[in-house]
């Protein structure tokens, strides 16, 4: 009788145990609480826009030049390109020159916005853009003889 006793006593006991153990766990997977983070948003770093293209002399009558190009991004992941923009930043005489005017006028620069549409990844000389063509602008009735060896300077804009 005595051994018994201790053994429903050992089993009341462990039924205890486990009853304590399994609300110790039910209390541990459903415990709420609340707390705070934070995150930050990162920025780019403008890329560069290189013109890949060695545009030959232009001379009145020529044919139109396509001008092409890639990028250098310096940005530790791709950035989204949607247009390159070219534009004539300037025309300078060449030293020597007739006189007379030479301007961005003497120049024709066709369909400027290109299209990239596209992530641009990390890297130097990485991806394309092209589709602008710019060629010397005959003016008949005008003496263009002082853009003879002129240097025209195209800018891009990334957007």
């Amino acid at each position: 009788m005595f051994a018994s006793r201790k053994r429903k006593v050992g089993t009341v006991v462990a039924i205890v145990a486990l009853a304590a153990v399994s609300t110790a766990a039910y209390a541990y997977w459903t415990a709420g609480g609340s707390g705070t983070g934070s995150a930050a948003a990162g920025s780019t770093v403008g890329l560069v826009p290189n013109q890949t293209t060695t545009l030959s002399p232009m001379y009145p009558g020529d044919s139109p030049q396509v001008i092409s190009g890639n990028f250098d991004n310096s940005n530790s992941g791709p950035v989204r390109v949607e247009t390159v923009t070219a534009s004539i930043a300037s025309v300078t005489k060449a030293v020597g020159a007739p006189a007379g005017t030479c301007d961005a006028t003497d120049f024709t620069l066709a369909s400027p916005v290109m299209t990239v549409g596209g992530m641009v990844p990390s890297g130097t000389g990485v991806s394309a853009f092209t589709g602008a063509t710019i060629q010397f602008n005959n003016k008949p009735a005008v003496n263009q003889d002082a853009c003879q060896d002129a240097t025209v300077t195209l800018s891009y804009a990334v957007a």
